[in-house]
């Protein structure tokens, strides 16, 4: 039975999304395993009347017509299932004050709640221009875009914008921020940390890399950054380490610094391997493009649909579902829906009263898109 949390205002649109946020966030998605809360979105869409279909890559995805009168434009919204928190995480919302806390309740709980009572809209009353829904699996982590690229690859003709619904409210991620993750493994024979002291140790290869990747010059114009986010290898405290790895996280909002950042490490890491006598094994992991699409006109549509909710708009680089679409040259942008903090931790939070406003403004882009 999932916690019930009293909402403290009397919009019956307020307790709509409060109700469908804590269903969402109590319902566990972690990347690469959506299927359970898949199939709450799916069932919810249904029952608007939507015919919302699986596709190969998990994705759930339906269409609403325009209604009479609609204009031509094709328009998708996109909200990414998966979360960051793995099986077994304890996923119970609690309240705080004015707060709703609970791993994954803004990101991106919070952003399907949104879109889904938005196509419970649309679906009634008819949508101003052909909209597609998505909600896509595979954006956090090692889930590499999963779901947005293969429903670009799939659809992109299709669309003439696609919105990432995602992210703070008021925020619009107009630029790409691009990825190269990989997992580098270093690999010796090993043995005995006495009888075989002296042989190559995994483990010592690993080390220097980490201390020479760090000293890499990191530019700030356009941005860069790079970051070993776990380790691992060995045996036992009295084993010469014969295997051990990492994951490396490159990023720059500028494709040719990346692609020189991804030299600059790939150099690193080989003379790490040749000074240990090891063998270095890398894996590619993540590929997100980096760059911008043709979206000013998205960007001006989401500053007119963010003043009529009487908030403004911040613009920010971000790595999103909306990355996806810079390899198909289609505007896109991602676009926020909610007040909160903390994303990826324990304790992420949301104001549950941001979210009729950020329903709202979402409305209203669609509305100005469709008129432009």
């Amino acid at each position: 039975m999932l916690a019930s949390i009293p909402s403290v205002t009397t919009s019956s649109t307020q307790v709509a999304l409060l109700e469908r946020v804590l269903c969402i966030a109590q319902t566990p998605a972690p990347t690469f395993h959506e299927g359970e809360r898949s199939s709450l979105i799916a069932g919810w869409w249904a029952s608007f009347g939507l015919h919302p279909e699986l596709d190969a890559a998990g994705n759930v995805i339906a269409r609403i017509g325009g209604q009479a009168g609609a204009s031509g434009k094709r328009i998708c919204l996109a909200a990414h299932l998966d979360t960051v928190f793995e099986a077994g995480t304890d996923l119970k919302v609690r309240r705080e004050g004015n707060h709703l806390v609970g791993p994954g309740i803004g990101d991106n709980a919070s952003s399907l709640a949104v879109l889904t009572t938005l196509a419970e809209r649309f679906a009634q009353s008819g949508a101003p221009c052909e909209l597609w829904l998505a909600a896509t699996t595979g954006e956090e982590g090692l889930g590499d875009l999963k779901g947005a690229k293969h429903l670009l690859n799939a659809h992109a003709r299709d669309f003439d914008a696609f919105i990432a619904v995602d992210g703070y409210l008021g925020l619009v991620v107009d630029r790409s921020v691009g990825v190269r993750r990989y997992r580098v493994g270093f690999h010796t024979e090993g043995g005995h940390s006495w009888g075989n002291a002296g042989a190559p140790s995994a483990i010592q290869a690993l080390g220097d890399a980490i201390h020479d990747l760090y000293k890499i010059p990191l530019v700030q114009d356009p941005r860069a950054t790079l970051n070993v986010g776990t380790v691992s290898g060995g045996t036992s405290v009295n084993s010469i380490a014969s295997h051990a790895e990492m994951l490396l996280d490159l990023r720059s909002i500028d494709a040719s610094t990346l692609e020189h950042l991804e030299d600059n490490a790939r150099s690193v890491l080989t003379r790490a391997a040749r000074r240990a006598r090891a063998e270095l094994r890398l894996t590619p992991v993540g590929d997100r493009p980096a760059g911008e699409t043709d979206n000013q006109s998205l960007v001006r549509a989401s500053q007119q649909a963010l003043e009529g909710v009487k908030l403004g708009m911040r613009r920010v680089a971000s790595s999103t579902d909306a990355n996806a679409a810079v390899t198909h040259h289609l505007p896109a942008i991602a676009f926020g829906v909610y007040r909160g903090g903390n994303a990826h931790r324990l304790d992420e939070w949301i104001e549950p009263e941001s979210l009729e406003p950020g329903l709202l403004a979402l409305e209203g882009l669609v509305h100005v898109l469709a008129q432009n």
